[in-house]
């Protein structure tokens, strides 16, 4: 049955409104909907002062589900849809009550409090029934709180109740409702308010039957301004079909769908052009790994009730296969994250692929290690995991595209599923060396070394991953692939500093190159970048080699134990001990290479490439070509890199332009030269974050190596 009704209609009767344990927990917040409710609210009073006949505003639609219950007992429906707005209307209702009384208008109040609160004798002893809605089991003590809450409201104490938006919402609502009512003509204010919020407002209320099925309506609804994720449709879908009593169910929620709803899975990340909820795209990669099938990210609920379909199995063996699958996901996520943490080999690809910035993968590895799936040997699992690392980062050192990974992927994971478990890392070694297009080869050791020895890194890698290249390396040095290490850790990853030992400005202190070489270039090739544990200043960072007594210089500098701590800075010190000289960058490149060539072998039999040639393509990258890609966001604000310009802001338009002020730009550095007067390079001047975050040289890089480009010079910068 479906009317329209009133809250009043809604909420008069002597009922329970259970919001049940796999709804998602209350996530409106202030701006998006609290303001925009009460901005209604606000009007439909102000009317009602006027006099104006017949008002009203449609708030949406809830869907409730009666349950079946004993004669004479409280009636309870469980609530479909709506959860979010049902549950602010509580908040708001209960708040004017509060203000209303509170300015003495103790019969006017009590018309809300009826909307709130069951009669005394219908709650029989029970008190969890005092109220009409009652929240999830994550919020319900929360709400509680903010609701029974006496006068004066103490809401710093109840946002440390739980979840901190109940006791926001609330004080929120009785800010707005006591300026509203002001201090003239209070009575007659208060009947209006109270009949906006009563008799107003509008719902369309969808009313089910116990036997009816909830789901395809569930489905098609979205809470306002906040949709429902791919987690939150497989949770409602889920707990539907789980069977028990409501404790049990409660409990199943608790304990293997409440990690969900941390910080962690709810945050929100980006796999190439798409941002998903951490959970969402967990569970588009475990089906993909379950499936062996593409799941597009619009299609993760609908791939996730097909398979359902096809592998049926009770939702109590469900449950806890998922929950044991996204444990090991997030622990190794957590192993990977920390600094200095001993790693295993599976945590430590987990960091250097997270450097890569690649998710395409992800499938198989959570195939390789599902808790619930026979274990892979542990010899098969490190050659699995090493052969897959090796495969992605010399095919990143050579910048080749990964447009086809996910093909590779699906390919890879049926090779798999059609082999041994026990035999999973001679599959991955052998189905890899046999690979030989463009988009998918694994280099040859002479290709990674052509490409290494030109290629500026620092310049044309995201930081991370030049990094990380140097942080191998001195993993290597410290013994780490071997079988005995020399240094009781490895480096510490993520945080070091990437020092060039020629200087990008050389022109003051240093002798000019010799002919036919291109130093510009050469400074950012990795025989002239180290690590250190602390920045130089920009003294000794741009100054000469060798110095002074009185004015050291950067090799002297360098010579502390505090920097030859770092192995890779050592063998800088000494390999210049008389002097840095191009010849010498070049000699440290070759042996550098020579370590990453070790640290990421390719297997004998390796094909190569074989079918045609992957040429660098060059093409012009612009803003409109990251807005496309996801990289940005229209109404994204930008921030200046440089110290001198600090607090300097552009905002990215619908179209590609760059805003500053009322002015367009269409190249970065138009919009730069705004604040420098000069010419400044745009692409390094902006970055996505005040304080540090990406330059827009590393997502236009990002864009191209992506997609197997070279993005073309527009603005004298290669």
């Amino acid at each position: 049955m479906t009317q329209v009704k009133t809250p009043h209609e809604t909420f008069f009767m002597p009922q329970r409104l259970v919001l049940p344990p796999f709804q998602r927990p209350y996530v409106w917040t202030q701006e998006g909907q609290w303001e925009p409710l009460w901005d209604d609210v606000r009007r439909l009073a102000d009317r009602s002062l006027a006099r104006e006949a017949n008002v009203s505003h449609f708030l949406g639609a809830i869907v409730i589900q009666q349950q079946e219950g004993q004669v004479g007992s409280l009636g309870t429906w469980t609530v479909i849809d709506g959860q979010q707005r049902l549950t602010t209307l509580q908040l708001l209702l209960d708040a004017i009550h509060e203000e209303v009384a509170h300015a003495g208008f103790e019969d006017i109040a009590r018309q809300i409090s009826d909307l709130v609160e069951n009669p005394e004798h219908f709650i029989k002893g029970h008190p969890e029934h005092r109220f009409k809605v009652s929240p999830t089991n994550r919020d319900r003590t929360a709400f509680e709180e903010v609701m029974a809450a006496e006068p004066p409201i103490d809401y710093k104490t109840l946002e440390r109740m739980g979840n901190p938006k109940f006791a926001a919402a609330h004080e929120y609502f009785a800010q707005a409702a006591r300026t509203w009512l002001g201090d003239a003509d209070m009575q007659t204010r208060a009947r209006a308010l109270v009949d906006a919020v009563s008799t107003n407002l509008q719902m369309v209320v969808i009313n089910l039957l116990p036997h009816e099925d909830a789901q395809e309506i569930f489905e098609t609804l979205n809470a306002r301004g906040t949709p429902l994720t791919a987690a939150d449709l497989i949770k409602n879908f889920v707990f539907q079909r789980l069977e028990g009593t409501s404790e049990q169910i409660e409990k199943a929620s608790h304990q293997y769908w409440g990690p969900f709803e941390t910080e962690y899975w709810e945050a929100n990340v980006q796999a190439g052009p798409v941002t998903y909820s951490r959970s969402s795209l967990f569970f588009n990669q475990w089906l993909i790994a379950k499936t062996g099938k593409d799941v597009a990210s619009k299609s993760v609920f609908s791939a996730f009730k097909s398979y359902v379909a096809d592998n049926p199995m009770p939702m109590d063996t469900l449950l806890p296969e998922i929950r044991a699958t996204a444990d090991e996901y997030h622990r190794l996520a957590q192993e990977a994250a920390h600094p200095t943490h001993d790693l295993t080999r599976l945590g430590l690809f987990a960091y250097r692929t997270s450097t890569l910035k690649s998710e395409a993968l992800r499938p198989v590895v959570i195939w390789l290690t599902d808790p619930n799936d026979t274990p892979v040997p542990p010899a098969q699992l490190t050659k699995a995991i090493e052969n897959l690392e090796s495969w992605l980062v010399r095919r990143a050192c050579i910048r080749a595209g990964n447009k086809n990974y996910r093909d590779l992927t699906l390919s890879l994971l049926a090779t798999l599923k059609a082999g041994n478990r026990e035999s999973a890392g001679d599959i991955v070694q052998d189905f890899l060396a046999r690979q030989s297009s463009p988009d998918t080869y694994w280099p040859t050791d002479d290709e990674v070394r052509t490409a290494l020895r030109k290629l500026s890194i620092y310049k044309r890698f995201q930081r991370g991953r030049t990094r990380m290249l140097l942080e191998a390396v001195e993993d290597h040095r410290r013994g780490w692939d071997g079988p005995r290490p020399k240094h009781e850790s490895r480096v510490r990853r993520g945080s070091l500093s990437i020092e060039h030992l020629m200087p990008q400005h050389w022109q003051a202190h240093w002798s000019p190159p010799k002919e036919g070489i291109d130093r510009d270039d050469l400074i950012h090739t990795m025989g002239n970048l180290t690590l250190t544990t602390s920045s130089l200043n920009s003294k000794v960072s741009n100054g000469p080699w060798h110095g002074t007594d009185t004015d050291p210089g950067k090799f002297e500098i360098l010579s502390d134990s505090k920097f030859t701590a770092v192995s890779i800075t050592q063998d800088a010190v000494k390999r210049g001990k008389k002097a840095w000289t191009d010849e010498t960058i070049q000699a440290r490149t070759d042996a550098m290479i020579d370590v990453i060539l070790e640290i990421w072998p390719v297997p004998e039999g390796n094909v190569g490439l074989q079918n045609g040639s992957a040429p660098a393509v060059e093409v012009y990258v612009g803003i409109p070509d990251l807005l496309a890609a996801g990289l940005l966001t229209a109404g994204q604000r930008l921030h200046s890199h440089p110290p001198a310009y600090a607090g300097k802001e552009c905002t990215v338009t619908e179209d590609g332009w760059l805003k500053v002020g009322d002015e367009l730009f269409w190249s970065p550095s138009g919009a730069a030269k705004v604040f420098t007067v000069h010419a400044a390079n745009g692409w390094y001047f902006w970055q996505t974050e005040r304080d540090g975050g990406d330059r827009l040289k590393d997502l236009r890089d990002q864009y191209a190596d992506e997609r197997g480009l070279t993005a073309k010079n527009d603005e004298g910068e290669e």
